[in-house]
């Protein structure tokens, strides 16, 4: 007991005494701290449902796309992949266009393999729309899973859980004729290589017109379509673009194409045939000997300006200075006259894909042996 008579102990409890208006502030204080837990768990429930339902309606809506784009019939089909949304968001996000056409946006970019493999470098087209009726693109896709050849670019697969399907193609490095001939970075080719581009490209369209159950008309054959790798050769893009977006498979209410390319005749009847490809595989062939950009309003009517020339034999004056040497004189005098005959304006005079693949040939042959 202390002197005053309080003993140790009540002189602890004394000391240890919190006041009454200390306990009420901290129990405001708790009560403020639990009411906003409960709120920012509220929030964060309500965060989470509304996610959950914006992800239980893409899944919907994904389902919905497979099944109206040809999901079912196509992943019956070995030899076409279905790619989910997931795998091409970073491509489409990242934006690396290769190009914009008639058909829609083309991007570049990577898919991963399986077991650690390399990424694998795509092109991805983005179409501005597709004909879906009578399961029509499904069918279109199916048949050109089937077209197996070097020379034309292979569709990997397909994206159907969007609402206009994605196209997956393999990526051919070396860009396009058009570039190596008109663009920016245009390289030198002398008439050996332009012959072989030639050739090997025409065994392409001839393969897509003769060589395959059923044959497929490119409708827009143009330098732009035919895409070249590191090793100069050639690979036709885009075949079948008309089917998959036309409605009726043998006559088109819209000619697809570019105009400076496109068949006269098939601009008139809108029926597309092989000899409407063979128009506009003169139209390359001619850009191939001239490196004149058809599609230049700087260079006249290309066609009309050749024909003349040819008639009036001044042709040699129209070729490319860099080919127009006396040891090609011969042959490019041929080639010429090839070219004439896949232009005229009568389609049973033109040639067939196949004949215009063996007498190319024939040059290159020549060619090579000079």
């Amino acid at each position: 007991m202390s002197a005053n008579g309080i003993t140790r102990a009540e002189a602890t409890a004394r000391i240890l005494q919190v006041p009454m208006s200390v306990h009420t502030t901290f129990d405001a204080y708790a009560g403020a701290v639990g009411a906003l837990l409960i709120i920012v768990v509220l929030v964060l429930l309500s965060l989470l449902g509304k996610e959950k339902r914006k992800s239980q309606e893409e899944k919907r809506k994904a389902k919905e796309f497979f099944e109206r784009n040809g999901g079912p019939i196509l992943e019956k089909v070995n030899k076409i992949k279905l790619f989910k949304k997931e795998e091409l968001n970073s491509i489409l996000k990242n934006r690396h266009s290769l190009g914009e056409g008639g058909f829609g946006e083309v991007y570049m970019g990577h898919l991963l393999g399986g077991n650690n493999s390399q990424a694998e470098p795509v092109a991805v087209k983005r179409p501005k729309k597709v004909n879906l009726a009578d399961h029509q693109f499904a069918n279109e896709v199916i048949i050109q899973s089937r077209v197996l050849h070097k020379n034309i670019v292979k569709l990997i697969g397909c994206c159907l859980e969007v609402d206009i399907p994605f196209l997956v193609y393999e990526f051919v490095s070396k860009g396009s004729l058009e570039d190596l001939l008109h663009g920016q970075n245009k390289m030198s080719l002398n008439f050996i290589q332009r012959l072989q581009i030639a050739a090997q490209a025409a065994k392409g369209l001839a393969y897509l017109h003769s060589d395959i159950t059923e044959p497929i008309q490119h409708g827009d054959v143009k330098p732009a379509n035919i895409l070249l790798n590191e090793d100069l050769m050639p690979k036709i893009s885009d075949f079948g673009i008309s089917r998959l977006i036309t409605k009726d498979k043998k006559y088109a209410t819209t000619v697809i194409g570019d105009m400076s390319y496109v068949d006269p005749v098939y601009m008139q009847s809108g029926k597309l045939t092989n000899k409407s490809d063979v128009y506009s595989f003169g139209v390359v062939l001619l850009e191939l000997i001239t490196r004149k950009n058809a599609s230049d309003p700087g260079n006249g009517n290309l066609i009309a300006n050749f024909c003349d020339a040819y008639t009036g034999n001044r042709v040699i004056e129209f070729l490319d200075s860099e080919i127009a040497v006396e040891e090609n004189i011969q042959l490019l005098n041929r080639m010429s006259g090839m070219i004439k005959k896949c232009l005229d304006l009568d389609v049973n005079q033109r040639p067939e894909m196949t004949v215009v693949e063996d007498q190319l040939r024939d040059m290159l042959k020549i060619a090579q042996g000079n």
